[in-house]
């Protein structure tokens, strides 16, 4: 039985069919992905002011990144057409989705990794979804390469973002924004590692407007790490550097794609230091209660530094998308904080370690 918005969540196949290429009934392939919560600031009006900054947390997907929108689709996809197996290049959170879904499929998967490159809640996850990962000791643009080699010779399909159908999924978030608020938002901030994110909220947008739903649109604007910002740079980066290792990419895939989203929105693809993206990511989880994973909270450091250097001003709009849940990377968060105090179990050492 196929259920809409007027009851219980379908999955975003079902909820935005109107506004995806056609797929049969059958074919579907669905964990109840989407229908993410819009969550507002509360406690950074001393960094923000009078705008209104809210979180899309992409983390409360199934598999706990943004990545289940598009893969949903890219799965069905490849079952309708008969695919047995999936495969695809990955810094964690594709993998982990790409597997889920292709157990859901009942059908293979295999992912190919940088070796050292992954966290650990990620690489646990494509493992115990049944894929065959692949620890390759080279970078994720290596690996992309390989498995598009592979794709043309072996019958097996690729569900990289450079697969059409994951952009056509991940759109989908910008109609959630766009239905919570009841028009567009004046910025949209959010990472930018392989560039299919900014692609698709765009898409996403500007089908929105064409249909009447929304009157604007909003400018867009995306962060690369300094250590890992090809687009800023201008050049494929051979040898990326981060400790977020979401966005770990040096030639992202969809590239040309980002730089139209930049340009046709009016908006800004930059780049913030590592220090920019712990301070935000200390920040959401201290402050708001969000615990990202690090290349999540690149889009706050840049709403951040876009605040200090006037861009945004009262009154604004702003969303950022937190793309994967904290508990991805579960060494990241002990290693930037302190470390749990020791006591004895007795009250009243309990209660001088608590101030009292």
């Amino acid at each position: 039985m196929q259920l809409t918005r007027k009851g219980l969540w379908a999955g975003i196949i079902n909820e935005f069919r109107e506004f995806l290429p056609e797929i049969g009934d059958d074919a579907i392939v669905t964990l109840l992905e989407g229908n993410t919560p819009l969550i507002e600031m509360a406690n950074m009006k001393d960094i923000f002011g009078d705008i209104r900054l809210l979180f899309k947390f992409e983390g409360l997907n199934p598999t706990g990144s943004f990545k289940d929108r598009g893969m949903t689709f890219a799965v069905s996809k490849a079952k309708e057409d008969g695919a047995k197996a999936v495969i695809c290049a990955s810094t964690g959170n594709t993998s982990a989705s790409a597997s889920a879904y292709a157990a859901k499929a009942g059908m293979k998967s295999y992912v190919l990794v940088p070796e050292g490159s992954v966290a650990l809640g990620k690489l646990s996850q494509a493992m115990m979804h049944g894929a065959l990962v692949l620890q390759i000791k080279g970078n994720f643009d290596e690996a992309l390469n390989i498995v598009k080699d592979i794709t043309k010779n072996y019958p097996v399909t690729m569900v990289n973002s450079i697969n059409p159908y994951r952009i056509e999924g991940q759109k989908t978030a910008a109609f959630e924004v766009a239905e919570h608020l009841g028009h567009a938002p004046t910025y949209h901030f959010l990472p930018v590692g392989n560039a299919g994110n900014i692609t698709a909220y765009w898409k996403g947008y500007k089908e929105y407007k064409d249909k009447g739903v929304i009157s604007s649109l909003p400018k867009m604007m995306g962060f690369q790490a300094e250590g890992a910002a090809p687009i800023v740079a201008g050049h494929p980066i051979e040898d990326p550097q981060t400790i977020a290792t979401a966005i770990k990419i040096g030639n992202p895939a969809s590239w040309a794609a980002a730089l139209a989203a930049r340009d046709e929105s009016v908006g800004v693809i930059d780049s913030v230091t590592d220090e920019d993206i712990l301070e935000a990511y200390k920040l959401l989880a201290g402050r708001e209660g969000l615990f990202c994973e690090p290349a999540s909270a690149a889009g706050l450091a840049g709403a951040i530094r876009m605040k200090k250097e006037g861009v945004l001003n009262d009154g604004d709009t702003v969303v950022c998308t937190l793309t994967g849940h904290g508990l991805k990377d579960p060494n990241m968060a002990i290693n930037s904080c302190p470390k749990p105090l020791k006591v004895a179990a007795d009250t009243k050492k309990i209660l001088k370690a608590m101030g009292f």
